[in-house]
């Protein structure tokens, strides 16, 4: 109990935090600004196809870990390329059992969270084995099943990436990529000028 009321003082504590603390990472988590697909394809490890629509990547800073998200549509055949040359670890899980998660990654494009889709829904761990690994460090708290969705940090591979492939068209797959990395680690990308 004295252990619990020590972390929530800890929690408040942080939270509290002015804006000139300095320490970022004690404030309430943030999206990094300046987050591109071009980078944030880096950082995963896998590429955006030139014919993909509506690219959107972002980065989330928080206190227990970082987390990129890259997201974009390809035609049904051109997803299944993609999905061919970047395949799981293990098998594909076909539209498992949709779990009541509240919006926290994805809604900040406007999407569903993948874990609550209910049909056309294929998820895995890919881990990127060509190129340069990423820059960033996946989170070794991470869980060692590759298929453990109640804490979504990677697997046992640090390139490991958690990849949703959603057919939530007749002629169109969403892409979700999701990865979480140890907070600090990395140089982010500088935010965009402001004057143009």
């Amino acid at each position: 109990m004295a252990g619990s009321a020590a972390a929530l003082l800890v929690v408040a504590g942080c939270a509290g935090q002015g804006e000139g603390s300095g320490d970022d990472r004690l404030r309430v988590s943030r999206w990094a600004p300046g987050i591109t697909p071009e980078w944030m394809s880096k950082q995963l490890g896998l590429t955006v196809p030139p014919t993909a629509k509506s690219p959107k990547a972002a980065y989330k800073i928080t206190i227990q870990f970082d987390t990129g998200l890259l997201t974009f549509t390809l035609t049904r055949s051109e997803a299944e390329t993609y999905l061919k040359q970047n395949p799981p670890e293990g098998k594909w899980l076909d539209s498992p059992e949709p779990v009541d998660v509240a919006p926290r990654d994805f809604a900040h494009f406007g999407l569903p969270e993948p874990e609550t889709l209910k049909s056309g829904v294929r998820e895995g761990y890919v881990c990127p084995s060509d190129g340069e690994p990423s820059s960033l460090e996946a989170s070794p708290s991470a869980s060692e099943d590759p298929f453990d969705t109640s804490y979504e940090a990677g697997t046992y591979d640090e390139r490991c990436v958690k990849l949703y492939a959603h057919e939530y068209s007749p002629e169109r797959t969403r892409i979700y990529l999701r990865n979480h990395y140890e907070p600090g680690i990395s140089p982010l990308p500088a935010a965009p000028s402001s004057t143009d």
